[in-house]
């Protein structure tokens, strides 16, 4: 290829799958995000998972909860497992998380094929559990796959619990798959969802790919695309990768297929650092949250290191060490502080009582200079989605006025939230504090008793 061509090449605008296929030899493109089943990796446990899944759905009792990361590949593993199932296994799919409860039975009726007029909810579960005990009596088993349940609300995972209750002498008529992100953990954890909790059979968890498998699971993506020899990924290339994606599948996808148009454009037989850095450069990610691992809880942690180093000694170390700020107009624009409190109110909304977080820093509440910095630094540093501000009466021991706290992550359990809480504290000059939901929501109460 001429100078001029590769040049051309090189800037031109960014091409569709189809413009490197003929180039890397491939039939179709092998990092698409759409689960295929033709791509399916059994690699990492994928392949035991799967097995096992169809395992519990023969047992035909209780319920099967499956959780992991976005992106991680539950969504492949729900096709999987319906493509596998046995000729007797009727699927139904439930794929709106947002069902009202009195919405469920309606939707399963209408996978199952019923036709019913508007009715009151006790007439259609009576249609519904007639139509169950046909089937069953037909030999047929009826299977439910609930799709993104950790956007589902506490009353309509209330409401499938219920469903499993439709059975007969010895079998049960329905049975559930439950397919969600980590957040399904601590929605299960609620007191009101005990009963569904104690009906779970079978959990398994969706892990991340580690390093050592990248190339295995890129050569496999391949060769199912139709590469017929190995496309050599440089091992810098391979680190940067890891890093990006974090072990999340379809990151890996989104990055490999940019490298391999990148690759394209220069048209290069292997893919080296230069194309993962384009493709990772064109490739935003969200930073996922505390509970995503250790591996990312660790990285984040260095970089939470670097901001309570940074940040705290610059603008919330004791006056002995570092003077206050001046006093800020009233009329001062604090932007970040003004939407981190509206819409921490509506996070806080959202969290059990007993979902646990950091409170990393806490300003007095007149003092919204240093609280706006301090949230520009953060946004720079490491991005605001995990960070949270509260009004409060007083955010600390030593704290006699209204203070705005600032509080960082999301735990489940008090383990997960030391093991951050030991590494903060090294580097933080104020004193680390772990609260829950529950505290933080009756101090805002006295913050609203006290303004009336």
């Amino acid at each position: 290829m001429n100078a001029d061509a590769h040049a051309a090449r090189a800037h031109h605008a960014p091409a569709p799958h189809g413009m490197y296929l003929r180039h890397f030899g491939l039939r179709t493109a092998p990092f698409g995000i759409t689960p295929d089943p033709a791509f399916f990796y059994t690699g990492n446990t994928r392949g035991a998972l799967l097995d096992a899944l169809l395992y519990a759905v023969a047992q035909g009792e209780g319920i099967i909860k499956l959780t992991g990361e976005i992106g991680s590949g539950k969504t492949m593993l729900c096709r999987m497992l319906a493509e596998r199932l046995p000729p007797h296994v009727d699927v139904l799919y439930l794929p709106n998380p947002g069902l009202a409860p009195d919405e469920v039975a309606h939707a399963i009726a209408a996978e199952l094929g019923l036709e019913l007029p508007p009715c009151r909810a006790d007439e259609v579960l009576r249609a519904l559990h007639e139509e169950l005990i046909s089937r069953h009596a037909a030999g047929r088993q009826v299977l439910l796959l609930a799709e993104e349940a950790q956007a589902m609300p506490v009353p309509t995972l209330e409401a499938l619990r219920l469903l499993t209750n439709l059975e007969t002498a010895r079998h049960k008529l329905l049975q559930i798959v439950l397919f969600g992100q980590p957040e399904l953990e601590h929605t299960l954890d609620l007191p009101q969802l005990r009963q569904l909790k104690e009906r779970i059979t079978h959990s398994f968890t969706v892990p991340r790919l580690p390093p050592a498998l990248l190339d295995d699971y890129l050569a496999c993506r391949l060769a199912a695309a139709g590469r017929a020899a190995p496309l050599a990924f440089d091992a810098a290339a391979l680190r940067l990768l890891a890093r990006a994606s974090q072990g999340i599948v379809r990151r890996i996808n989104i990055l490999a297929d940019k490298a391999l148009l990148a690759a394209y454009a220069d048209d290069a037989g292997h893919i080296g650092a230069r194309h993962l850095r384009l493709a990772i450069a064109d490739s935003p990610f969200r930073r996922v949250p505390w509970h995503a691992g250790p591996l990312l809880a660790r990285t984040l942690c260095a970089v939470m290191l670097l901001l309570a180093g940074a940040l705290l000694w610059q603008w919330l170390a004791p006056p002995a060490r570092v003077p206050a700020p001046a006093a800020t107009p009233a009329a001062t624009p604090t932007p970040l502080l003004d939407n981190s409190l509206a819409a921490s109110q509506a996070w806080l909304a959202r969290q059990a009582p007993q979902q646990l977080v950091l409170q990393i820093a806490s300003v007095p509440a007149t003092d919204t200079a240093a609280a706006e910095a301090f949230l520009q630094q953060a946004r720079l540093a490491i991005g605001l989605d995990d960070v949270h501000v509260f009004r409060l009466p007083q955010a600390g021991s030593g704290a006699t006025a209204p203070q705005l706290a600032i509080v960082y992550g999301s735990f489940a359990d008090r383990a997960s939230a030391e093991a951050v809480w030991s590494r903060l504290a090294m580097a933080s000059p104020q004193k680390l504090l772990l609260r829950n939901m529950h505290s933080i929501r009756e101090e805002i109460k006295g913050v609203s008793q006290r303004k009336h």
